[in-house]
């Protein structure tokens, strides 16, 4: 160990946060969403293995069943933990698997992506630890759902807010009833589609 490295703290929250995201890591490949409800809150990764070019260098990293880059990757916590008022011991019900469905409708609904391609990791956790991985899960593999397309993970603001711009996800995956009746985006498809290439290709 190099004299200038300070000692191993396993407490320390960077090395925390890679026991979060290995443990996830070495959850098994499930379909999307999952056949079973379950119950608790945690972190999950969505990967993609279709035939679309946009995402070519994703579908290539996880052919063969080696599922090695995420599209996207999420969180799901119980209702009211970002305000701070959640009860320790309150039950948190289904909020991982619930937020997994959520995003299978989405791709359910839309015209240029098919359900089949996807599949999903997930790990029930501690709501403490959640942000935490969730954090280093985007700063390791850089998800083109999570840093170049916004709005993937999106929920119908509800009528009478649908003056904001319609979801770049959107954009470039049309179907969201709910994105529809929100205002165009400044960037087209074809200009999303753009900045997509140049992420792959940086």
């Amino acid at each position: 160990m190099s004299p200038d490295r300070p000692p191993y703290n396993p407490l320390d929250k960077k090395n925390l946060a890679e026991s979060v995201v290995r443990a996830l890591l070495e959850q098994p490949i499930s379909q999307l969403p999952p056949s079973a409800p379950f119950n608790g809150p945690g972190l999950y990764a969505i990967y993609y293995a279709g035939d679309s070019a946009t995402y070519e260098p994703v579908a290539r990293m996880n052919k063969d069943e080696q599922w090695r880059l995420p599209i996207y990757v999420g969180k799901a916590v119980p209702r009211g933990s970002r305000k701070g008022v959640v009860s320790l011991d309150a039950p948190v019900g289904k909020v991982l698997f619930n937020r997994l469905y959520e995003h299978a409708a989405s791709i359910r609904q839309v015209s240029n992506l098919s359900l089949k391609d996807f599949r999903c990791r997930y790990l029930v956790a501690d709501d403490i630890w959640i942000p935490l991985g969730e954090a280093l899960l985007i700063g390791t593999f850089r998800p083109v759902w999570n840093t170049v397309v916004d709005g993937f993970g999106n929920h119908d603001p509800g009528a009478g807010r649908y003056e904001g711009q319609r979801p770049q996800w959107d954009v470039s995956h049309p179907g969201r009833g709910w994105a529809m009746k929100c205002k165009g985006n400044t960037r087209s498809e074809a200009e999303l589609l753009e900045v997509i290439s140049r992420f792959f290709n940086s």
